[in-house]
């Protein structure tokens, strides 16, 4: 569905963000980006919306090559989560933030009402309707804004770090969501993240290092190299150091039905 093909992104001559990347992510697949502060993760994203250009190299949506002239109807297609909810709330209230990007798709008054209630409810927070966004936590941010990715009915969902601001509870929630998206609503996920749980939930999972895409695979080959996640300084999640500490230990190694099972406890999604 998506093809980034060799993109390079300098914000200057002396800053390069990202350099001859290219990946593709099929329909309903859940892909997670991961990486460390800096390593050009978020630049992807911007990307892939159309707010930044690639300096060479090109991204295509479907056959559509993302530029000036598609862009407009490729965003139609893609919605993303930011990092900070509240850059993305323009309205007085939770509803009004959501009807806003329906009416800059121009949906009926009659059909807006009802895409609010439905992806309100699928989210809930169709109690919190009246609210003013100051007075929702992160977590509830976050819910309304992906409730307003799913009323424009988004083929593609990005979410950018949308878990780094939340609490336990708050991350958890919208895992929950997302993991649901993916499963049962079949939309093509792409989670920017540092957060190597959420990214063990993946299909797949590329790793990027100052700019560079270093490794690509599945979850499981990904973290079975121990030795390039900490050097690209990302937290490993407790089901994985558990893993590699019991490996290490000698005693505790000889006992395949347990390094089995702690395996397969931190890869169960």
């Amino acid at each position: 569905m998506i093809e980034v093909k060799n993109i390079t992104y300098a914000y200057s001559e002396k800053d390069v963000a990202i350099t001859d990347v290219s990946f593709d992510v099929k329909d309903h697949e859940w892909l997670s980006i991961i990486g460390h502060n800096g390593s050009g993760k978020s630049t992807i994203a911007k990307l892939l919306v159309g707010l930044l250009e690639p300096t060479k190299g090109s991204i295509s949506y479907d056959g559509i090559t993302l530029n000036e002239n598609t862009v407009n109807d490729i965003r139609k297609k893609v919605g993303i989560v930011f990092q900070n909810p509240d850059n993305q709330f323009v309205g007085y209230n939770v509803k009004y933030d959501i009807a806003f990007g329906l009416e800059n798709h121009m949906v009926p008054r009659d059909e807006m009402i009802k895409l609010i209630d439905e992806y309100t409810k699928k989210v809930d927070m169709n109690e919190y309707l009246e609210r003013e966004p100051q007075t929702l936590s992160g977590g509830q941010k976050q819910r309304v804004a992906i409730a307003g990715i799913l009323a424009l009915n988004c083929d593609v969902i990005i979410l950018d770090e949308a878990t780094s601001m939340l609490d336990p509870q708050g991350t958890k929630e919208i895992t929950e969501i997302i993991e649901e998206l993916h499963t049962k609503y079949n939309k093509t996920i792409i989670t920017i993240t540092h957060d190597l749980n959420l990214a063990s939930k993946s299909d797949h999972v590329i790793v990027m290092r100052e700019g560079n895409m270093i490794l690509s695979g599945k979850p499981e080959e990904i973290f079975e190299r121990r030795d390039v996640l900490l050097s690209s300084n990302l937290d490993m999640p407790f089901g994985l150091r558990a893993a590699f500490l019991a490996k290490e230990n000698e005693k505790l190694n000889q006992n395949k039905e347990l390094i089995d099972a702690i395996w397969e406890y931190h890869l169960k999604k």
